[in-house]
């Protein structure tokens, strides 16, 4: 140990000048081997030794009582900061210990099952439940005065003056009922006869704001912090998932596709509060690429927008809403808190509900990573009771390319558990991973990029506008609007998600038939109830041929009971995208009513298509085409959904055609139909369903499958 000679080291005396001190600070004294020693010793015994103590180590160790007296100074210095840093090492063991326990009692108390009734326990703090009740009822409190408060204002007294409102019983045999009012599509759906009763029945709500299954509280930091850990991990692995080949990613001998090679992920990724073990949970794993006509930051912040979002997919996503922005940048990334529900267009296939984190990032200059991975609150077993889904780190990858176009790279990974087996009709799509995988979201992303893109073109004068009706790029625009605002309606008529109560009642020839009614009352749509009924079939025809079947509108009298066999007259055609299939057409039917036209947009990729139409009146069709504001003319769409049903078989010659849009379409052995009808039951707020409308249901639906089967060469 070293010594200045300003403190503990050797002395000298007489005057010095500038240069004789400058050497003097310059001069160490440094112990030997057993003065050291025998200050350790002392030491250790001693910390604080008194004056007649280091007086004695002075004779005994030949050393100045100053320099004792500093060395013992700077020893428990020394010390001091030896245990703070150890303090510190073992703090901050502590806080990474809590931090895993507090991650694995989250885990665990997803699986915690109440052996009484099954369900999650329910807490047994009385005085935390009290101190909740007491905020809640406070809270309550202050919105009823609030709310009495403006409706005084409104009717001159206060709401507690008002009569009571008697509650409404509802029948469980009302719902297995339907009720269809005088509005059809191309025609009149017979009205129910005088002698039957419409009694009131609640109807669900269309409102905006998605029905989420479980409200989460407000976020702590503590919460926050834990999330972005969350994301920056599952970042790193998404990253990994994107750019390894083999052996983590394969290729399988069907269609091609990348699979994960569950082996090689557990080696990289080891899982130790996994829950594969469960026999019931599966695993789905994709990745596909491709090309799409959109930069990455325009990609990047239409992700970013729930909005903008579920616009982008609308066949995948049937509700998506932001719940907190925990962090939020330009050009730094930024990381959110959502809520998602992901459909398949058929009412026969369960909606996959998530709370997740969606972190976005810059990789480098013209690269965006957009990572989801879900984030499991405590009381998540209430919801998705048939199918749980945990969401591993998924996303995709966007990289910019030279001509304006980017290359994106998708990884879907997901766990299942399954209470309950998807309808057979479904099962062999769901688990070859093409209902809900990679594959779809980009044959998606790639369709809906193109439509964009001719959304922004003047018009293709080989295939827009062959009647010469549209006059205008605003027009065309307009028109565009409106059929897409019309698919939108569509997908979300036939979806299962949380809002959406489908019953099931008796069709004809074994066709099973299921109903929903929702209050239409948003801008856009019919005022009043509105009927969905839908039923899926099997037909062995591949999608692409049954696509072009619904196209061609020489065969449209072949499937349309509505149009009583007469033929149609295609007015005008927009495309929107480079497939000839993907277009918007107005068509006009003969033989009736002139003021009557018919909108339908039609599209195709590789994991379905979709044919949607909708009863238009002219003067609405010439608002729309003079680019005038579309949003109030009310739509009604019906239309079908076409999807492979999942067994390969290997491509007939001459299946392909001049798009990869078909490439698994050709290859499907056989496929999933879905015929979908809207029908306005009533202005009223609710109806009830009755026997006549099941009966005039039945007609409709059965009639449409039984002439689309025999027009196909079908068994009926």
């Amino acid at each position: 140990m070293e010594y200045g000679s300003g403190g503990c080291g050797s002395q000298s005396t007489g005057e010095h000048d500038g240069s004789d001190s400058q050497e003097k600070r310059k001069r160490y004294h440094r112990h030997t081997a057993n003065q050291i020693q025998r200050l350790e010793s002392m030491f250790k015994e001693c910390p604080h030794p008194d004056e007649k103590q280091r007086l004695q180590l002075s004779r005994e160790l030949g050393l100045a009582p100053r320099q004792i007296k500093f060395w013992f100074q700077n020893r428990r210095t020394q010390m001091k900061a030896q245990h703070e840093r150890a303090d510190n090492c073992t703090l901050r063991a502590d806080n990474d210990k809590i931090r895993c326990e507090n991650i694995a009692i989250r885990e665990a108390l997803k699986n915690v099952i109440c052996p009484s009734c099954g369900g999650p326990p329910l807490n047994d703090d009385s005085y935390f439940d009290d101190q909740k009740l007491r905020l809640e009822n406070a809270h309550l409190k202050e919105e009823l005065d609030r709310v009495s408060s403006i409706a005084a204002k409104y009717i001159g007294r206060p709401i507690s003056q008002l009569p009571p409102v008697q509650p409404i019983h509802i029948s469980s045999l009302e719902l297995s009922m339907a009720c269809f009012g005088n509005q059809g599509m191309m025609g009149h759906v017979p009205a129910p006869s005088p002698s039957l009763n419409l009694d009131l029945l609640p109807a669900g709500t269309s409102s905006s704001v998605p029905n989420m299954p479980y409200h989460p509280p407000c976020l702590s930091d503590m919460d926050k912090s834990l999330m972005s850990d969350i994301a920056s991990n599952a970042m790193e692995e998404f990253l990994r998932l994107v750019q390894t080949n083999e052996p983590l990613w394969l290729k399988s001998n069907i269609y091609g596709r990348e699979v994960l090679s569950s082996d090689a992920y557990e080696r990289i990724f080891p899982k130790p509060n996994s829950r594969t073990n469960n026999p019931n949970v599966r695993l789905e794993a994709s990745r596909d690429s491709a090309v799409v006509l959109m930069n990455s930051l325009s990609l990047t912040n239409m992700f970013t927008d729930p909005n903008k979002w579920t616009e982008l997919f609308p066949t995948i996503v049937s509700v998506a809403t932001t719940i907190q922005v925990i962090s939020s940048g330009m050009m730094g990334g930024s990381l959110q808190l959502m809520y998602a529900e992901l459909q398949v267009l058929s009412p026969l296939v369960s909606t996959r509900e998530f709370y997740f984190l969606r972190y976005c990032q810059p990789i480098e200059k013209g690269t965006w990573a957009v990572v989801d991975v879900s984030y499991d609150f405590p009381h998540d077993g209430h919801f998705c009771p048939q199918f749980r889904c945990h969401r591993r780190p998924s996303g995709c990858l966007i990289q910019d390319m030279p001509d304006g176009h980017s290359k994106v790279t998708w990884v879907e990974h997901v766990e299942i558990e399954d209470k309950t087996l998807p309808h057979r009709f479904y099962r062999n799509l769901i688990y070859s991973g093409m209902a809900f995988g990679a594959e779809r979201w980009v044959a998606t992303l790639q369709r809906m990029c193109d439509r964009l893109t001719y959304l922004m073109v003047t018009s293709n004068p080989t295939r827009d506008n062959p009647g010469g009706v549209i006059s205008s790029p605003e027009g065309k625009k307009s028109m565009m609007n409106l059929a897409q605002r019309m698919v939108t309606n569509f997908c979300a008529s036939i979806s299962t998600s949380s809002g959406h109560q489908w019953t099931t009642i008796s069709g004809l020839n074994e066709i099973v038939i299921r109903v929903t009614v929702h209050d239409s009352s948003n801008p856009g749509q019919p005022n009043g109830v509105v009927l969905s009924a839908a039923t899926t079939i099997w037909l062995p025809t591949p999608p692409y041929t049954v696509f072009n079947f619904f196209k061609d509108e020489s065969k449209r009298p072949q499937w349309d009971v509505l149009s009583n066999g007469n033929a149609v007259q295609e007015v005008a055609q927009i495309a929107n995208g480079s497939h000839p299939g993907n277009c918007i057409s107005v068509l006009r039917a003969f033989n009736t009513s002139q003021n009557m036209l018919i909108l339908q947009e039609s599209c195709i990729d590789s994991s379905g298509a979709l044919v949607v139409y909708c009863p238009v009146d002219l003067p609405s069709i010439n608002i729309a085409m003079s680019g005038e504001d579309t949003s109030c003319i009310p739509l009604l769409p019906n239309g079908f959904t076409i999807l492979p049903d999942g067994q390969a078989e290997e491509e007939e010659d001459g299946a392909s055609t001049s798009s990869n849009a078909n490439r698994n379409m050709a290859r499907s052995g056989g496929s999933l139909v879905t015929v979908a009808f809207q029908i306005l039951v009533s202005t009223s707020p609710s109806a009830k369903l009755n026997k006549e409308s099941v009966t005039t249901v039945n007609n409709l639906i059965g009639s449409t499958v039984q002439q689309i089967k025999a027009s196909l060469s079908c068994p009926i």
